[in-house]
Protein backbone atom coordinates (compact mmCIF):
# COMPACT_ATOMS: atom_id res chain seq x y z
CA UNK A 1 0.00 0.00 0.00
CA UNK A 2 1.00 3.79 -0.62
CA UNK A 3 1.88 5.27 2.75
CA UNK A 4 1.18 9.02 3.41
CA UNK A 5 4.37 11.80 3.12
CA UNK A 6 4.24 11.91 6.83
CA UNK A 7 5.55 8.19 7.04
CA UNK A 8 8.22 8.22 4.48
CA UNK A 9 11.05 7.95 7.52
CA UNK A 10 9.65 4.04 7.90
CA UNK A 11 11.31 3.15 4.39
CA UNK A 12 14.59 4.05 5.66
CA UNK A 13 14.88 1.18 8.55
CA UNK A 14 14.09 -2.70 8.15
CA UNK A 15 12.17 -2.34 11.29
CA UNK A 16 10.51 0.19 9.67
CA UNK A 17 9.85 -1.63 6.09
CA UNK A 18 8.79 -4.72 7.92
CA UNK A 19 5.83 -2.83 9.59
CA UNK A 20 4.85 -1.33 6.68
CA UNK A 21 4.92 -4.84 5.01
CA UNK A 22 2.46 -6.00 8.03
CA UNK A 23 -0.24 -3.15 7.67
CA UNK A 24 -2.43 -4.18 4.45
CA UNK A 25 -3.50 -7.20 6.52
CA UNK A 26 -3.83 -5.19 9.96
CA UNK A 27 -6.33 -3.03 8.20
CA UNK A 28 -8.40 -5.82 6.46
CA UNK A 29 -8.25 -7.47 10.19
CA UNK A 30 -9.39 -3.96 11.96
CA UNK A 31 -11.71 -3.24 9.19
CA UNK A 32 -13.81 -6.47 9.42
CA UNK A 33 -13.87 -6.93 13.13
CA UNK A 34 -15.23 -3.53 13.91
CA UNK A 35 -17.33 -3.18 10.67
CA UNK A 36 -15.41 -0.10 9.34
CA UNK A 37 -15.70 1.46 6.00
CA UNK A 38 -12.04 2.95 5.73
CA UNK A 39 -11.47 6.37 3.93
CA UNK A 40 -7.61 7.35 2.82
CA UNK A 41 -4.94 7.80 5.13
CA UNK A 42 -4.72 10.97 6.69
CA UNK A 43 -1.47 12.59 5.06
CA UNK A 44 0.33 14.32 8.01
CA UNK A 45 0.24 11.76 10.37
CA UNK A 46 3.62 10.61 11.62
CA UNK A 47 3.87 8.28 14.24
CA UNK A 48 1.08 5.99 13.22
CA UNK A 49 -1.51 5.45 10.32
CA UNK A 50 -4.57 6.79 10.67
CA UNK A 51 -7.39 6.75 8.60
CA UNK A 52 -10.79 8.37 8.75
CA UNK A 53 -13.60 5.67 8.78
CA UNK A 54 -17.33 5.07 9.38
CA UNK A 55 -19.07 3.03 11.81
CA UNK A 56 -22.37 1.27 10.14
CA UNK A 57 -24.74 3.60 11.89
CA UNK A 58 -22.43 6.20 10.18
CA UNK A 59 -20.33 7.31 13.03
CA UNK A 60 -17.40 9.04 11.94
CA UNK A 61 -14.18 7.45 13.86
CA UNK A 62 -10.19 7.13 13.58
CA UNK A 63 -8.56 3.55 13.09
CA UNK A 64 -4.93 3.96 14.33
CA UNK A 65 -2.42 1.04 13.24
CA UNK A 66 0.64 2.49 15.81
CA UNK A 67 4.19 1.94 14.63
CA UNK A 68 5.73 -0.03 17.64
CA UNK A 69 7.56 2.19 19.43
CA UNK A 70 7.80 2.86 23.48
CA UNK A 71 6.74 6.14 23.38
CA UNK A 72 3.51 5.91 22.37
CA UNK A 73 2.85 1.93 24.05
CA UNK A 74 0.42 3.15 26.26
CA UNK A 75 -1.35 5.75 24.14
CA UNK A 76 -4.63 3.48 25.05
CA UNK A 77 -4.74 3.32 28.45
CA UNK A 78 -3.68 7.11 28.48
CA UNK A 79 -6.99 7.88 27.02
CA UNK A 80 -9.44 5.75 28.80
CA UNK A 81 -7.81 7.18 32.07
CA UNK A 82 -8.90 10.45 30.67
CA UNK A 83 -12.31 9.00 29.03
CA UNK A 84 -13.09 11.63 26.78
CA UNK A 85 -12.20 14.88 29.23
CA UNK A 86 -10.02 17.11 27.22
CA UNK A 87 -9.04 14.34 24.89
CA UNK A 88 -10.67 12.10 22.04
CA UNK A 89 -12.52 9.12 23.18
CA UNK A 90 -10.97 5.86 23.01
CA UNK A 91 -13.85 3.59 21.77
CA UNK A 92 -12.05 0.56 20.64
CA UNK A 93 -8.15 -1.23 21.82
CA UNK A 94 -6.65 -4.37 19.88
CA UNK A 95 -3.45 -4.62 22.03
CA UNK A 96 -2.41 -7.46 19.81
CA UNK A 97 -2.63 -5.33 16.74
CA UNK A 98 -1.65 -1.72 18.14
CA UNK A 99 -4.69 -0.77 16.90
CA UNK A 100 -6.65 2.23 18.26
CA UNK A 101 -10.62 2.55 17.06
CA UNK A 102 -11.28 6.76 18.28
CA UNK A 103 -13.19 10.06 18.05
CA UNK A 104 -12.86 11.26 15.15
CA UNK A 105 -12.36 15.02 15.58
CA UNK A 106 -14.73 17.45 13.42
CA UNK A 107 -13.21 19.85 11.89
CA UNK A 108 -9.95 19.01 13.22
CA UNK A 109 -8.47 22.31 12.78
CA UNK A 110 -4.95 22.16 14.32
CA UNK A 111 -4.55 24.09 17.83
CA UNK A 112 -1.26 25.89 16.36
CA UNK A 113 -4.17 28.22 13.24
CA UNK A 114 -4.72 30.29 16.44
CA UNK A 115 -2.90 33.13 17.13
CA UNK A 116 0.08 32.32 20.24
CA UNK A 117 -1.94 33.85 22.42
CA UNK A 118 -5.16 32.61 21.73
CA UNK A 119 -3.46 29.14 21.40
CA UNK A 120 -1.56 29.09 25.37
CA UNK A 121 -5.69 30.29 26.29
CA UNK A 122 -6.83 26.87 24.96
CA UNK A 123 -3.58 25.14 26.75
CA UNK A 124 -4.20 26.78 30.59
CA UNK A 125 -7.49 25.09 30.30
CA UNK A 126 -7.12 21.66 29.01
CA UNK A 127 -4.10 21.12 30.82
CA UNK A 128 -5.29 21.23 34.44
CA UNK A 129 -7.99 18.62 33.12
CA UNK A 130 -5.42 16.23 32.07
CA UNK A 131 -3.18 16.10 35.39
CA UNK A 132 -4.71 12.93 36.84
CA UNK A 133 -3.24 11.02 39.27
CA UNK A 134 -2.20 7.69 37.74
CA UNK A 135 0.41 4.39 38.46
CA UNK A 136 0.43 1.51 36.55
CA UNK A 137 1.02 0.70 33.38
CA UNK A 138 2.58 4.17 32.76
CA UNK A 139 6.16 4.63 33.21
CA UNK A 140 7.61 7.01 35.47
CA UNK A 141 9.34 10.49 34.24
CA UNK A 142 11.85 9.16 36.73
CA UNK A 143 13.00 6.29 34.61
CA UNK A 144 12.39 7.63 31.45
CA UNK A 145 15.07 10.83 32.26
CA UNK A 146 17.34 7.39 33.33
CA UNK A 147 17.18 6.18 30.29
CA UNK A 148 17.82 9.52 28.41
CA UNK A 149 20.97 10.17 30.92
CA UNK A 150 22.51 6.74 30.20
CA UNK A 151 21.89 7.01 26.18
CA UNK A 152 22.43 10.87 25.34
CA UNK A 153 25.92 10.66 25.72
CA UNK A 154 26.47 7.81 23.05
CA UNK A 155 24.09 8.91 21.13
CA UNK A 156 26.24 12.38 20.62
CA UNK A 157 29.12 10.88 19.76
CA UNK A 158 27.83 8.49 17.32
CA UNK A 159 26.26 11.39 15.70
CA UNK A 160 29.54 13.16 14.92
CA UNK A 161 29.28 15.43 18.37
CA UNK A 162 26.83 17.87 16.17
CA UNK A 163 26.28 20.63 19.38
CA UNK A 164 28.71 21.89 22.07
CA UNK A 165 29.48 19.62 25.17
CA UNK A 166 28.57 22.35 26.96
CA UNK A 167 24.92 21.62 26.58
CA UNK A 168 25.58 17.69 26.75
CA UNK A 169 26.43 18.11 30.54
CA UNK A 170 23.88 21.35 31.09
CA UNK A 171 20.84 18.76 30.24
CA UNK A 172 22.84 15.66 31.90
CA UNK A 173 23.16 17.88 35.81
CA UNK A 174 19.28 19.21 34.88
CA UNK A 175 17.55 15.98 34.49
CA UNK A 176 19.33 14.45 37.06
CA UNK A 177 18.66 16.92 39.56
CA UNK A 178 15.25 17.38 38.38
CA UNK A 179 13.48 13.76 38.24
CA UNK A 180 15.22 13.06 41.76
CA UNK A 181 13.12 15.91 43.46
CA UNK A 182 9.49 16.29 41.32
CA UNK A 183 6.80 17.24 43.01
CA UNK A 184 2.92 15.41 42.90
CA UNK A 185 3.03 13.07 40.38
CA UNK A 186 0.04 12.66 37.63
CA UNK A 187 -0.33 11.35 33.97
CA UNK A 188 1.35 13.60 31.15
CA UNK A 189 2.29 13.58 27.98
CA UNK A 190 5.84 14.23 26.42
CA UNK A 191 4.35 15.04 22.80
CA UNK A 192 1.30 17.99 23.69
CA UNK A 193 2.30 19.96 21.16
CA UNK A 194 0.37 22.28 19.57
CA UNK A 195 -0.32 19.94 16.31
CA UNK A 196 -1.37 17.31 18.78
CA UNK A 197 -4.68 19.24 19.68
CA UNK A 198 -7.62 19.75 17.51
CA UNK A 199 -10.80 21.47 17.10
CA UNK A 200 -13.72 19.39 17.44
CA UNK A 201 -17.59 19.60 17.75
CA UNK A 202 -18.05 17.30 21.25
CA UNK A 203 -15.41 20.28 22.70
CA UNK A 204 -13.63 23.51 21.34
CA UNK A 205 -10.51 21.54 21.77
CA UNK A 206 -8.99 17.88 22.24
CA UNK A 207 -6.18 16.11 22.62
CA UNK A 208 -5.02 13.12 20.37
CA UNK A 209 -1.88 11.13 20.37
CA UNK A 210 -0.78 11.22 24.06
CA UNK A 211 2.81 9.56 25.12
CA UNK A 212 2.09 9.31 28.20
CA UNK A 213 4.33 9.26 31.37
CA UNK A 214 3.89 9.90 35.20
CA UNK A 215 5.74 12.56 36.49
CA UNK A 216 5.07 16.27 37.71
CA UNK A 217 3.16 18.70 36.40
CA UNK A 218 6.09 20.90 35.12
CA UNK A 219 7.42 18.41 32.81
CA UNK A 220 3.68 18.54 30.86
CA UNK A 221 3.98 22.12 29.16
CA UNK A 222 7.54 21.26 27.68
CA UNK A 223 6.45 20.50 24.28
CA UNK A 224 4.16 23.36 24.41
CA UNK A 225 7.45 25.42 25.36
CA UNK A 226 9.78 24.16 22.62
CA UNK A 227 7.19 23.95 19.88
CA UNK A 228 7.76 25.69 16.52
CA UNK A 229 4.00 25.26 15.77
CA UNK A 230 3.49 28.87 17.90
CA UNK A 231 6.54 30.97 16.89
CA UNK A 232 10.42 29.61 16.86
CA UNK A 233 12.23 32.18 18.63
CA UNK A 234 14.19 32.94 21.93
CA UNK A 235 11.50 35.67 22.60
CA UNK A 236 8.75 33.16 21.33
CA UNK A 237 9.85 30.52 23.51
CA UNK A 238 10.52 32.33 26.78
CA UNK A 239 7.21 33.93 26.13
CA UNK A 240 5.38 30.71 26.47
CA UNK A 241 7.60 29.54 29.32
CA UNK A 242 6.57 32.66 31.30
CA UNK A 243 2.76 32.78 30.22
CA UNK A 244 2.46 28.65 30.78
CA UNK A 245 4.27 28.55 34.50
CA UNK A 246 2.66 31.81 35.60
CA UNK A 247 -0.87 30.84 34.68
CA UNK A 248 -0.74 27.09 35.25
CA UNK A 249 0.89 27.91 38.77
CA UNK A 250 4.27 26.25 37.64
CA UNK A 251 7.85 26.39 38.90
CA UNK A 252 9.31 28.35 36.17
CA UNK A 253 12.96 26.98 36.64
CA UNK A 254 12.14 23.72 36.62
CA UNK A 255 9.59 23.83 33.33
CA UNK A 256 12.97 25.57 32.30
CA UNK A 257 14.83 22.61 33.53
CA UNK A 258 12.95 20.03 32.17
CA UNK A 259 12.80 21.78 28.63
CA UNK A 260 16.52 21.78 28.25
CA UNK A 261 16.92 18.59 28.97
CA UNK A 262 14.01 16.66 27.24
CA UNK A 263 14.69 18.56 24.44
CA UNK A 264 18.12 17.83 23.87
CA UNK A 265 16.97 14.33 24.68
CA UNK A 266 14.85 14.46 21.50
CA UNK A 267 17.16 16.43 19.38
CA UNK A 268 18.96 13.16 16.84
CA UNK A 269 16.48 11.34 14.92
CA UNK A 270 19.33 8.40 14.58
CA UNK A 271 22.42 10.29 13.62
CA UNK A 272 20.63 13.22 12.20
CA UNK A 273 20.67 16.41 14.51
CA UNK A 274 17.20 18.56 14.50
CA UNK A 275 18.59 21.97 14.55
CA UNK A 276 15.50 23.65 15.84
CA UNK A 277 15.71 21.31 19.29
CA UNK A 278 19.34 22.63 19.81
CA UNK A 279 18.25 26.11 18.89
CA UNK A 280 15.78 25.97 22.01
CA UNK A 281 17.88 24.50 24.66
CA UNK A 282 20.89 27.47 23.79
CA UNK A 283 17.90 30.10 23.78
CA UNK A 284 16.93 28.56 27.22
CA UNK A 285 20.79 28.23 28.64
CA UNK A 286 22.02 31.51 27.62
CA UNK A 287 19.11 33.62 29.20
CA UNK A 288 21.01 33.08 32.83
Amino acid sequence: MELPEGLDWVRHSPAGRDWSATLPDRLAECAERWSLRLGPPFRYAFASLALPAHLPDGTAVVLKLQYPDEDSRHEADALAHWDGDGAIRLLEHDPHRRALLVEQCRPGTPLHELPADRALDVVTGLLPRLWRPAGAPFTSLAAEAAGWIERMPDAWQRAGRPYERRLLDAALALLTELAASQGEQVLVNQDLHAGNVLCAHREPWLVIDPKPLTGEREFSVVPMVRGRELGHSAAAVRHRLDRLSAELGLDRERVRGWTIGHTLAWSLAGDTALTHQIEVVRWLLDEH
